[in-house]
């Protein structure tokens, strides 16, 4: 093997180490300043297999940032390897791709700036000047009787949207004239040393349950999940423009691919975060199993219950019996 050929074999080798310790969140930001100064020093002179290599380790740079990392000092480590890298390639397509990568840097960095400036606006915002009130200062807090009213009127829209589908407006506006006494003593029982927002919120916890969010899938099932790797006849099957609808970049050849029970596929790395949280697949929300035997359980009554109300309709239509 001539002196060349081991550089290069020696360079390739390191940049797959630096693509393995992009993985690692307290060697990110060292492992992308290594990776581009391997770039600015060694692009030039490089052959074209390991100028792809290094193209793709840059790019797996930013799979890695839309997908695991918000932090601003590592999407700004990420903008100076793009802008660095887009002056050395050649390939319209690769820069075309830096281009984009640079594009999506810069607006994230603007959106976590703005939101780092929130605060003060929203401090700023804070001060009313309205027909009855003289002064820009805040605005003062509603009369107890106020709060109560409104509340006692949402409350009875809750409880009757909820429970009371008989049509009877009479038992419900009975129950809001009965709430609306309660709450005035509670708003009178209220220290004045305590906020009323903050009383009236630990009050009413747990009165109006929100509606429960869908756990992640089961790790076992994510576990299970098969690994393909990409072919040029898988390519020729789904197309060549065919992409991870996480980090939006094509399938190549040798791509390690995780497929779901719809036959959609991601890179285990992009698809992984999703499932910590979500139970569905990120394209078409085709649901995998949970752990959650309670979720899992009413989500089988659900499928039920759609079953005996199609066929009822399905009765209906076909004249065999209505419900009275």
């Amino acid at each position: 093997m001539s002196a060349t050929a081991t550089e290069e074999a020696a360079l390739e080798a390191r940049l797959q180490a630096l693509r393995q310790r992009l993985g690692k969140k307290q060697q990110f930001e060292e492992a992308v300043a290594d990776l581009a100064a391997v770039v600015r020093d060694r692009y030039a002179g490089a052959s074209p297999a390991l100028r792809k290599s290094m193209y793709s380790a840059v790019c797996r740079v930013a799979t890695v940032l839309q997908t695991r990392y918000t932090a601003p000092g590592f999407w700004r480590a990420g903008l100076n390897l793009f802008m660095g890298t887009e002056r050395l390639v050649t390939s319209p397509a690769e820069k075309e791709h830096l281009k984009s990568c640079i594009s999506r840097a810069r607006e994230h960095l603007d959106e976590k700036e703005n939101e780092d400036s929130m605060p003060s606006n929203r401090e700023a915002d804070n001060r009313f000047l309205f027909e009855g009130h003289l002064t820009v200062g805040q605005e003062p807090p509603p009369p107890a009787w106020l709060v109560a009213d409104n509340l006692a009127r949402e409350l009875s829209i809750l409880s009757e949207s909820s429970g009371n589908q008989d049509g009877n407006n009479n038992r419900t506006e009975s129950r809001a004239e009965d709430i609306t006494p309660a709450i005035m003593n509670f708003l009178e029982s209220i220290s004045g040393d305590r906020d009323l927002e903050t009383a009236l919120e630990e009050s009413l916890q747990g009165i109006i349950e929100q509606p429960p969010r869908a756990p992640p899938a089961s790790k076992e099932v994510v576990a299970n999940l098969p690994v393909i790797t990409v072919t040029d006849e898988v390519i020729a099957r789904l197309g060549s423009e065919t992409e991870c609808a996480v980090c939006r970049e094509n399938l190549v050849v040798d791509d390690k691919m995780q497929e779901l029970p719809c036959k959609h596929l991601f890179h285990p790395p992009c698809l992984k975060p999703w499932l910590d949280e979500n139970n569905s697949c990120p394209i078409c929300r085709h649901e995998l199993r949970t752990d959650d035997h309670v979720y899992e359980s009413r989500k089988e009554r659900e499928k039920e219950e759609e079953e005996d109300r199609r066929g009822a309709a399905n009765a209906v239509r076909g004249g065999e019996f209505m419900y009275i």
